[in-house]
């Protein structure tokens, strides 16, 4: 039996996202900029797949725009933003330290570009509006903060940081990749700017997202070609994973507080039981924090053997993002909230949703522990520890 613990890094495509995108694939699979009936229905299911978008964020259908994906809305999102000030003499924008690096690298080679980028301290897991209200300026021409953290789970302040940025008039966006169908989301109330998506994080298919950009906000092309997504994102669109995308949503913002009070109730479980873990200690904001995420670190362990291990026992897990899997470095998001290196290799990142059952949470809290257990009898330096040759960490 395998127990798939890695939602955060994608979802399992849900059935009611499958049976609307079938259609798509085998009869209506018409382009739809082509004036035939076949390309029309494909043009009619594109709009009524807007519409939907639309409504589950409450905005204008005229204000979606559909991507390959989150990374492609945050790029796309962030140099718009960036230009626009440029153009009047503002070229400063605040970040946070633990964002993904969509937006982190962005931001990088906005820096070659001239602009000045600020990242807020996120060492206590999580920022406050207070901090944005003190870094904004006259000449800052963007905040872009994310929704929730997608290692550790931190759910930002999003409306007080939309209330302030709206009150200093100062655009706004935020990457809402891990947020989009597990938390509300209304950018009107909100008072957000910019918005990024990606399906397969709310049981989509991959390789399809949106960007939400409210009016008067310019776009600027990353894609030249054609004159699809009102001229600002050239290339056919895929009408099937955009047609799977607004069903996934739609179904996902029907059962949201359903499944967030179920995935809450096993998050908690999983949390305290391993907490109970000597030397370990949880990542993230441990009240404003994602419905599935719990993320720990163990002293004396390096992450990727423990993921071996747990794979071996049938657990699907992460030691952090996906997009950085492969990577000898410590994660930036536990560096930049305080986590020595030595702490941060150790970790451990499991991501629940409704699907998740009580008795595969007694399963992971059977076998995380022996799998740590073990892997420090195998370490010299943690022998060192126990035997007082070193002190303890966590």
């Amino acid at each position: 039996m395998i127990i798939y613990a890695d939602n955060a890094a994608t979802t399992r495509m849900s059935s009611v996202a499958i049976q609307a995108m079938l259609p798509y694939l085998e009869t209506v699979y018409g382009n739809p900029s082509s004036l035939h009936s076949v390309g029309q229905r494909a043009a009619e299911a594109l709009q009524s797949a807007r519409e939907q978008m639309a409504a589950c964020i409450n905005c204008s259908p005229k204000e979606v725009y559909f991507t390959s994906g989150g990374s492609e809305a945050d790029n796309q999102a962030i140099r718009s933003a960036a230009i626009n000030g440029a153009r009047q003499g503002k070229r400063h924008i605040i970040s946070t330290a633990f964002e993904h690096h969509a937006v982190l690298h962005t931001l990088a080679k906005l820096e070659k570009e001239g602009f000045e980028v600020e990242l807020l301290d996120v060492s206590a897991g999580n920022i406050t509006a207070r901090q944005v209200a003190d870094a904004i300026r006259e000449d800052t021409c963007l905040v872009t903060v994310m929704f929730a953290n997608n290692e550790i789970g931190s759910v930002l302040p999003i409306s007080e940081i939309g209330a302030l940025c709206h009150e200093r008039g100062v655009p706004f966006h935020t990457d809402a990749v891990q947020a989009a169908g597990h938390l509300p989301i209304d950018v009107k109330a909100q008072q957000i700017d910019l918005l990024s998506l990606s399906a397969h994080k709310f049981h989509g298919p991959k390789g399809i997202g949106m960007l939400y950009a409210g009016k008067g906000i310019p776009l600027t092309n990353l894609i030249e070609g054609g004159a699809q997504e009102r001229g600002k994102r050239a290339g056919t669109e895929n009408i099937p994973a955009i047609v799977g995308m607004a069903a996934a949503l739609r179904d996902a913002v029907d059962h949201l507080e359903e499944n967030r009070l179920k995935v809450s109730a096993l998050r908690d479980k999983l949390i305290a039981g391993l907490g109970t873990i000597p030397h370990s200690v949880l990542n993230g904001d441990p009240v404003n924090r994602l419905p599935g995420n719990v993320n720990f670190c163990f002293e004396g362990i390096e992450g990727e053997s423990l993921l071996l291990l747990l794979d071996g026992a049938g657990i699907c897990a992460s030691s952090g993002s996906a997009c950085t899997s492969g990577s000898l470095d410590p994660s930036h998001v536990l560096l930049a909230i305080g986590r020595p290196h030595e702490i941060a290799h150790g970790s451990l990142r499991l991501s629940l949703c409704e699907t998740n059952t009580e008795a595969e949470i007694d399963t992971i809290l059977r076998e995380v522990p022996r799998a740590v257990e073990r892997l420090r009898g195998m370490s010299p330096l943690w022998r060192d520890k126990v035997e007082g040759k070193k002190p303890f960490l966590v």
